[in-house]
């Protein structure tokens, strides 16, 4: 099979990376089901990577039901140690306007219908998240964002909705007062995941609106966030290959450990399924 250091997920407008060459598309069956789409392996900036369209081709899933454990489980037998994932926000702030570039740094989660863990059937692990984005992915997407002609934000903290519903009015006030900068539905329980995989995650998130707390704006709806999406989509393209060259071959973030003194169920009592089920994530730490 093929194998990927880099991986890439799109969000809502991207559902191909153009300029891949000697393009292999890799159907992957999971323990979890089958990913998005097939994932599209090819050469990037001299650099092979992986290509996930995360709501599938055409925009078929919705952000509650997006097979999340099967795309980041299948992206880890790939070999993959890097995620970018790009999405598309709302802005709660007056200075990050429609069409800007966001790399927040927290989150918060709003989810409710969503499966958190591969960790199931007895086994639990604890993982730490209080820096949910990879520090040093992040510091390079960035930079490499910085070098487009879109205007670009490194921090804030990403508050992540159910959907697939927009916020109500009070929704959006609340999160305002939370000190939260962005809105979207999609980045939980990817980092999560990201996270027990042992994978570094980071978001570039594209500004589509206001969300409903500006009076002044018109309100939110689906054309207006696609119409700013398409006009991003070249910028977070370019904003990728600027980023694959830089991204050195070894790891120097806790990212890649991070399930080390994570598991806390005794050995005797995981079931030998377990294991083998997980063996791509737990297999240095479950022999």
């Amino acid at each position: 099979m093929d194998q990927a250091r880099i991986g890439i997920i799109g969000g809502s407008g991207l559902y191909q990376m153009d300029g891949l060459r000697n393009v292999n598309k890799i159907e992957i069956a999971t323990p979890f089901g089958q990913p998005s789409d097939p994932i599209t392996v090819g050469t990037l900036s001299n650099e092979t990577v992986a290509f996930l369209p995360r709501h599938g081709r055409g925009h078929r899933i919705k952000p509650s039901d997006l097979p999340v454990r099967a795309n980041i489980f299948a992206l880890k037998t790939l070999g993959v140690e890097r995620i970018i994932s790009v999405s598309a926000v709302g802005s709660l702030r007056e200075n990050f306007a429609p069409l800007d570039l966001v790399v927040p740094h927290q989150l918060i989660d709003r989810t409710f219908m969503r499966t958190t863990t591969f960790f199931e059937g007895g086994v639990v692990a604890h993982i730490g998240f209080a820096e949910p984005f990879c520090p040093s992915l992040s510091q390079l997407l960035y930079t490499a964002a910085s070098k487009t002609s879109a205007n670009v934000h490194e921090g804030g903290t990403l508050v992540v909705m159910e959907g697939p519903a927009f916020s109500t009015k009070a929704e959006s006030f609340m999160y305002k007062s939370w000190n939260a900068d962005i809105i979207g539905m999609t980045a939980l329980p990817e980092a999560k995941l990201a996270r027990e995989a042992e994978i570094c995650y980071t978001t570039l998130a594209s500004v589509t609106d206001y969300d409903c707390w500006r009076e002044e704006t018109q309100v939110v709806t689906v054309d207006m966030v696609i119409s700013n999406l398409l006009k991003n989509t070249e910028v977070a393209r370019q904003t990728l290959r600027n980023l694959i060259p830089t991204i050195p071959k070894g790891r120097n973030c806790p990212c890649g450990d991070a399930l080390k003194g994570a598991i806390v169920t005794q050995p005797d009592y995981i079931p030998q399924s377990f294991r083998e089920k997980m063996y791509p994530i737990t297999g240095k730490y479950l022999n």
